[in-house]
């Protein structure tokens, strides 16, 4: 429906929508004007709009998006294309796709030879072939990716115990320690592969996201969550642990919200329901952080990775509202609508002014935001 018509319908759903956004902002004490949330028409003329910057002004002769920074770039972008209604035959995708397998490797890994983050590629090309695998054209391709990132997932072969805080994690391989970001990566790979929740890789992997979140009890008895223990998630137990939201007085490590989501998302992709202490103890955090304001715990470092990533846990949350502790229900798909319209520039593109962990790049910052939009449509 063009934001400019009307029904009675409409008009109820945008007064709802208001009355709920003025609710929240009398919960902060601020009553400034509200604005109406984003219509269907207008996520998909700006998600139009990215996907055009994206092919006409980002990619190159060769398929590639940002070349000098290995396939993942061009198989997020491929992956964000596609998953937000461009077709999977349109020259640009496909161009993209062959770029892409032109770094498969014999083990099924796809990455360049010696990558150190062959993980992430890996899984974010399988995100991509997933995407496209209209009928059955990536099967091979898939199962290889499948295969190779199971082999690299800590655990028995690399010689981690269960008792050891790396087990079942994994990470970008110059660290030399597993990690949620890329832990999360390859869950929902896998499970977007066909993969089964019980599955050994996905139950391994398991142990390592339950490690991460800040929640003293059996499936974490290391020492970070006793002296924070606010159930939200963090970026590493492993090495010593690290939070890239920095460390208490007391010594534990911060919770952040776009590990949260990213916790979130694996533990249900991992099989635990809405009982769980685990997600009931995440939910509980993110419902006290709401916001697409920022990313809470890091401000404005890593935004569109944090909208993205709460996007995909969201939906997979599975309700169309979700309540923060002061007992205001949002519209989710709405609000995060809503910050990304606003951030998106002039040319179609999205960019963060923090250019932390690559946030100053358009091409990967679009194509986080397209893959953001797409669950922001009406399910």
């Amino acid at each position: 429906m063009p934001a400019t018509s009307f029904s009675p319908r409409h008009f109820r759903r945008q007064t709802l929508t208001a009355l709920t956004a003025l609710t929240a902002l009398m919960a902060l004490g601020l009553c400034g004007p509200v604005l109406p949330a984003a219509e269907p028409a207008a996520v998909r003329a700006a998600i139009a709009k990215g996907s055009r910057f994206l092919l006409e002004q980002r990619q190159a002769a060769d398929g590639s998006f940002v070349a000098p920074a290995g396939p993942a770039v061009t198989a997020l972008a491929v992956t964000a294309l596609v998953r937000s209604g461009t077709p999977i035959d349109q020259a640009g995708v496909q161009r993209g796709l062959a770029h892409l397998l032109s770094f498969r490797q014999a083990d099924g890994g796809i990455h360049p030879q010696g990558s150190a983050v062959a993980n992430y590629e890996t899984s974010i090309a399988l995100l991509a072939l997933v995407a496209c695998n209209k009928d059955g054209r990536y099967d091979r391709d898939i199962r290889g990716a499948e295969a190779f990132v199971k082999g690299l997932q800590w655990d028995e072969t690399e010689g981690a115990s269960p008792a050891d805080p790396a087990y079942g994690g994994a990470g970008y391989g110059k660290k030399n320690r597993p990690d949620l970001s890329n832990t999360s990566f390859l869950i929902e790979a896998l499970r977007t592969a066909g993969t089964d929740a019980d599955d050994a890789a996905i139950q391994r992997a398991l142990v390592f996201v339950s490690r991460t979140q800040n929640l003293p009890g059996p499936d974490n008895t290391l020492p970070f969550p006793e002296k924070n223990p606010d159930g939200g998630f963090y970026y590493t137990p492993a090495a010593g642990g690290e939070s890239q939201a920095g460390t208490t007085p007391e010594g534990g490590l911060r919770s952040y919200a776009s590990m949260t989501y990213a916790g979130l998302k694996s533990m249900i992709f991992a099989g635990l329901t809405r009982d769980d202490p685990r997600v009931k103890a995440a939910v509980a955090w993110l419902e006290k952080h709401y916001t697409f304001a920022e990313n809470p715990g890091l401000g404005d470092a890593g935004l569109f990775y944090y909208f993205h990533t709460a996007a995909k846990a969201l939906d997979v949350l599975g309700e169309e509202t979700f309540t923060d502790a002061q007992g205001v229900e949002h519209r989710w798909r709405s609000e995060l609508a809503d910050a990304l319209l606003a951030r998106q520039q002039a040319d179609g593109s999205w960019v963060n002014s923090n250019s932390r962990w690559m946030e100053g790049e358009p091409t990967l910052v679009t194509s986080y935001s397209l893959l953001a939009l797409a669950y922001c449509l009406p399910r």
